[in-house]
């Protein structure tokens, strides 16, 4: 199971890089992962230190460092 999330971790990762700052629901929407697979692997890659999280009203964006 690991393995899956740091392969998912990895399309998120390149999500970002390509698409700037976004939603979780935006990435789950994008990448086709489910919302369970974008939760597990945004912890996956805040562990490693990768990730930025800022909030506009409602609404929370993952950014990369």
């Amino acid at each position: 199971m690991n393995h899956n999330i740091g392969t998912q971790a990895g399309i998120i990762w390149t999500f970002l890089n390509s698409n700037g700052p976004s939603s979780a629901t935006k990435i789950a929407n994008e990448t086709g992962l489910s919302k369970n697979d974008v939760q597990r692997s945004i912890g996956w890659l805040s562990c490693e230190n990768k990730l930025q999280f800022t909030s506009k009203g409602r609404i929370e964006f993952i950014t990369l460092l």
